[in-house]
Order: structure tokens, then sequence, then C-alpha cells
């Protein structure tokens, strides 16, 4: 926090700036741009030398400076509270001090840059302040307006040294913001002053404003902050910067209520509102985006740790939801599996076909949640179950039925990855009950679903199989084979998986000792394979 003292200005502090005042019909005067500050700096400073080849800077200065014969300000000693300021142009007579004043020390060396603002004849107080690099600010203000408007330079002047004749501000990070607030004390309505002023230069003016305790400034920063709009980096700014305010007394509901609710409802209640809207929506293009935009934002919230303890809930609220949805898939596939429904004319079967469809897409949906959550195991077990669906499956045409074998290859990519820890009963079953009707259906999946990626899929299903004792390894593989070698690119291609099969039943084979242990035994060269074949559906 930059330090606030009383302070008299002393002779040779400060090499001052001339600069034309713009003063509006309230009596503010205009504040520099940051350009201007920049500059100015930039000017002054030795070390940042001009480039030849770049115009040299616009100025407001009303007198050229001559820096080798440049004048400090002096002051008429003849009362120490009431000082001449002196000015420093060439053309303009000015009384020189009959005494020399001493040797500066090198803590009072002047400032690199001083600039000034207000009307000195007017004014009965001066306000300095002091940024870095030497940067120096002098502004002639008046001491009612700065008491009436700033508590805390109000609790300055009422101490016992009340009676000095300037207000010295050290340590100033943002000068220009300091000179702006200084001159929003003496407007009536300062919140037209902040129309079309960014987010970030009003929060520099409110973190000022806090300092000087300003507390009608604060406020209009809060009512242009609660009236504009501010999202990302910004919404972060803000809100950080009006919690800071809480304690102070100022009104800072109005702005926080647009990212904090105290409603009674419950996030849970809306996060199911929120799906049941998605699932039932029959606008394809509509629903296709939100799912994409609530998983994103579900996958956020999975990496926030406050946002464990509501898990357990929500996900108990979407394996509900995975509930409804396989049931009216049954209830669909059963309508679809009757005599006489493969007849209907086109107009007949068409909104069964497509509900089935969209079906089989929201349940997808539902698995790919509870997969990023790692709670689908048990959607896995729910779904290795569905024997009956399974066993309708074969009695649907291809088109209306491939739907649901995303379902399959979603649940195989899950357990190859470790995303699903289902017992291995339940892999054991979901391999029996929904491998075959997955090869089937394989060649519509590469063409007619969008999000099908072949290589994940059968790396997959590879994993999966490879979780399994060997001897269930050995009946699906060679089940598999039998497909492969009649279908090719129609079936998945479980290569990778056979191999790893083959070098565990061949090549590394391991038989149990009397001991229990288990040991390699490399004189095996023909094991004992016992076939199973795979009952047909």
């Amino acid at each position: 926090m930059a330090e606030i003292r009383l302070t008299r200005v002393e002779q040779g502090q400060t090499k001052i700036r001339n600069v034309p005042i713009a003063v509006t019909p309230e009596g503010f005067w205009c504040c520099p741009s940051p350009v201007g500050f920049q500059k100015t700096l930039k000017a002054q400073n030795p070390l940042n030398k001009p480039k030849p080849s770049s115009p040299p800077p616009k100025t407001t200065v009303t007198k050229k400076q001559t820096p080798v014969t440049e004048r400090k300000p002096t002051f008429t000693p003849s009362r120490p509270d009431q000082r001449t300021f002196v000015p420093d142009t060439p053309g303009l007579s000015a009384p020189v001090a009959a005494e020399r004043a001493p040797r500066p020390k090198i803590e009072n060396l002047p400032r690199k840059v001083a600039i000034e603002f207000g009307e000195p004849g007017t004014s009965d107080m001066k306000v300095i302040l002091l940024g870095k690099q030497g940067f120096c600010v002098k502004l002639s203000v008046h001491k009612n307006v700065l008491v009436e408007n700033s508590h805390y330079i109000a609790d300055k002047l009422s101490q016992p040294q009340s009676g000095a004749s300037s207000l010295e501000i050290e340590d100033c990070e943002d000068v220009e913001i300091y000179v702006e607030t200084v001159g929003l004390m003496y407007c009536k309505e300062i919140k037209q002053r902040l129309i079309k002023q960014s987010v970030s230069r009003v929060l520099r003016i409110l973190k000022v404003a806090e300092l000087l305790g300003f507390n009608s400034c604060m406020q209009s920063c809060l009512e242009y902050l609660e009236a504009v709009p501010w999202v990302g980096e910004e919404e972060e700014k803000v809100v950080s910067s009006v919690l800071r305010l809480q304690g102070e007394g100022i009104g800072v509901t109005p702005v926080l209520k647009r990212v904090s609710s105290d409603a009674s409802k419950h996030p849970k209640d809306t996060l199911s509102q929120i799906i049941d809207l998605v699932l039932k929506s029959n606008e394809e293009r509509g629903r296709r985006e939100m799912k994409s935009v609530v998983l994103k934002l579900l996958r956020e919230n999975n990496s926030l740790p406050s946002y464990a303890g509501s898990s357990d809930i929500f996900n108990e609220t979407v394996y509900s939801s995975c509930k409804s949805c396989l049931s009216s898939l049954l209830s669909l596939f059963r309508h679809a599996a009757e005599p006489g429904f493969a007849d209907k004319p086109m107009d007949g079967r068409e909104p069964v076909v497509k509900q089935i469809a969209l079906e089989a897409d929201n349940l997808s949906w539902l698995v790919e949640i509870l997969a990023d959550r790692q709670a689908a195991d048990e959607v896995a077990l729910l779904w290795a179950g569905q024997q009956e669906l399974a066993s309708l499956h074969s009695k649907l045409p291809i088109l209306s039925r491939y739907h649901i074998s995303c379902i399959t290859a979603r649940l195989f990519v899950g357990i190859g990855r470790g995303e699903l820890l289902p017992s291995k009963d339940t892999r054991q079953l979901l391999l029996q009950t929904w491998l075959e009707p997955l090869i089937n259906d394989y060649s519509w999946l590469q063409h007619g679903c969008r999000s099908f990626d072949r290589k994940v899929v059968e790396e997959g299903i590879g994993r999966t199989i490879l979780t399994l004792p060997l001897e269930e390894q050995q009946s699906i593989l060679l089940s598999w084979l039998g497909s492969f070698l009649k279908a090719g690119d129609k079936c998945p291609n479980l290569q990778r998986a056979f191999e790893v099969w083959w070098r565990r039943t061949f090549i590394r084979p391991y038989v149990e000792t009397p001991g229990n242990n288990f040991q390699s035994d490399s004189s095996m060269t023909s094991p004992v394979i016992t076939l199973k074949k795979q009952p047909q559906e």
C-alpha cells in the first residue's frame, strides 16, 4: 500500500514540467493517457535513447524545455504555508533567491520526471505522488474537496501536523490512476465518467479509491461492474477485487450475484434438469452440440477437488437415466421385432428406427459421462445382462440395430483403458453377450457412426479379452479367427491380442508346480488345448 505522509515542499526536490489543464465544467482536470505518461518518462530518462527513424513524440507542453539552462522551481521562503511557484520558462522573469540553497543530499536529488496538474493560483494544498523510476506528479488541489471525499486523507489532515502545505504519497504503483481518482473527487456524477472505460481500468480506479477511502467512487465503480459484461480472466479479477471489499460496508452483493446464487435448489437438481432436457431433445444438431458442451464442462468439473463431494449423488442420477434409456430401447426392439413390422411402409417404420437411434445415442453419451468419472462399472454389468435385447438384435435389420453396438464398443474401450474395473464374470458375460452382435454390425459402425475409431475399438476389445483366464481367451479368439477369415475388414482386427495369447500359450507357458509356485517350462512345446465352441445365438 502506498504510504501517505504530510510534508512541506522543499526547494530543489522536483523538476516541474508544466502541462496545460483542460478543466471540465465540474472542475475536473483531464488525466493524461498512459501513452502520455510513458512518453514523458522516456523523454526524461537518458537510458532510453530515441530511435533516429522514429518521429519526435507529441507533447502538450506549452513552452519548450531547455535541459541545459533549466532552473529548479523555487519558492519564496516568506511564509512556510504559502509558497510562490516560479515557472522555469526562460521568457518569464523570476525573483532570484537571496541565499543559495544548501547542497542537497543524494536522497534529495531531483526526480527524473515531474508533471504538475491543477491551478496553483486557486488551490490551497499540494498532493505529490512519488512513483517508480523517479516519476513524480504534483497536484494543486483544494483541501476541503479531499477531506470531504477521502476518509484516509481526512484522518491524516486531522493529525497535529495538519498545518503542512503538502501531502506526499510515496511508492505509488499506479500514478496515472491516482491522478484520475483525485480528479474524480471534483465530479458530481462519477458513474458517468466511467462510461466507455475498460473493466481493467475501472478495477485500477477501484483499488486506488479503496486505498484513499473514497467511498462514493468505490460505489460508482461497483455499479459500473454490475452493469457491464465481463468473462474469462476479467471475471476472476473482478470477483477477487470485489470480494476484498466485503468488509468495507460497500454494497458488493449485486456484483457477486452474477457469479453466485443463494437459491436453495441443489446443483444436482439443476444438472439433472439439464441432462433431461438434452435427452428429450428431438433436434439433432442442437442435441449433438449440447451433448459435446455438457460433456466438456463435466470433465472440467471432474478436475476440481470441491466437486468430489456431490459426485456420488450425480452419478446415481446419470445411472438412473441409463436405466430409463435402456428400458426404452428394449421396448422399441420388441416393437420392431414383431411379425409384420418389416412389411409396414417406410412412414410406419421410420419413427421407430429414428427413436432407436436416438435412445442408443443418448445411452452412449451417458456411458461416456460415467466412464470419464470412473463410475461406469454398474453400467457394464447392466449392459452385460441384456440377453433379451441381444437376442432381439439379430431379428432387426442392420440399419435399425447397429447403433446399440456403439455402446458395446465404448464399454470395451473403457475396460481396455482401465476406466472401468468390472469383475471377471462381468467381463466374460459382456463378451459372451455382445461381441458377436458387435462383429455383425462392424462394417456399418465404420461408415455410419461418426465417432467410431476402429483402431481404438479393436485395441479395447483385444485388451478386454486378454484380461480373462487363458482358456477363455483361447475360446473367444479362436471363434473370432473363424469370423475374421471369412469377413476380413468387415470384422474387427484382433491380431495383436491373438499374438499375445499365442505367446502366452506356446512361447512362455507357465505350469503349476507342487509347491503352488508358477514357473516357466521351456520344454512344453505341445500344450493340451481344449476348444470350446461358442453357442450360436
